[in-house]
């Protein structure tokens, strides 16, 4: 295969992420989902979880063709998922069905079905799976990994779902020392309850300038 076919049939890697005002990602869905560090605001995202909020995610789920995810995030997904695997829901069925791939240094097993474990050097094996797999490698979530791979230029597409709420704790998704990185904004819709639903597409270094 020539570089010019190969390029074409290279899987992009996207990432849907919740986030308040005040970059928070942690534990949107429950007080329960992730209450490390003394976090007490869980389920922050859930009274903005309106019509159209809904339908925006299973629009979401139509397209990946696999899901890439930190520990924690899996370890989330699958204590919840398998246990609603009913095949008419456009969400659980995608993520029951398709492969996952799960950045790992201490997970010994993942025993939700169609779940590989990465253990070596994430950046290349991230790179590997894009050259590899066709499609759109979807990320959900997992704030660590995503970090790491957004310095390293591997995350094509950001889905930003800011909601109208800010906690002032919490891990954020861009933290000091994060690298500079321009993005395009591609689209932007807002639901009913105030959450701002942005897309951006990787754009490389950020420019500067001066008034």
């Amino acid at each position: 295969m020539d570089r010019t076919r190969k390029a074409s049939a290279m899987a992009t890697l996207s990432l849907t992420q919740f986030l308040t005002l005040d970059g928070v990602h942690q534990a949107p869905g429950g007080p329960e989902e992730d209450p490390s560090g003394g976090f007490e605001h869980g389920g922050w995202s859930v009274p903005f979880g309106d019509e159209d909020f809904g339908q925006y995610m299973i629009d979401v789920f139509t397209r990946p063709t696999a899901f890439l995810l930190g520990r924690r995030t899996y370890e989330i997904f699958a204590g919840y998922w398998p246990r609603h695997a009913d095949p008419a829901d456009p969400i659980a069925s995608k993520l029951n069905a398709l492969p996952k791939y799960v950045a790992t240094t201490t997970l010994e097993s993942a025993d939700w079905a169609g779940s590989t474990l990465l253990r070596g050097d994430v950046v290349k094996e991230v790179a590997d799976l894009k050259e590899s797999l066709g499609g759109e490698i979807q990320m959900h979530g997992s704030g660590g990994l995503a970090r790491t791979l957004l310095d390293h230029d591997l995350i094509d597409t950001l889905h930003l779902l800011i909601f109208p709420v800010i906690l002032g704790s919490g891990r954020r998704l861009f933290s000091d020392g994060v690298r500079p990185t321009a993005f395009q904004l591609t689209d932007t819709r807002t639901t009913g309850s105030g959450v701002a639903l942005l897309t951006y597409e990787l754009g490389g270094r950020p420019t500067y300038g001066s008034y």
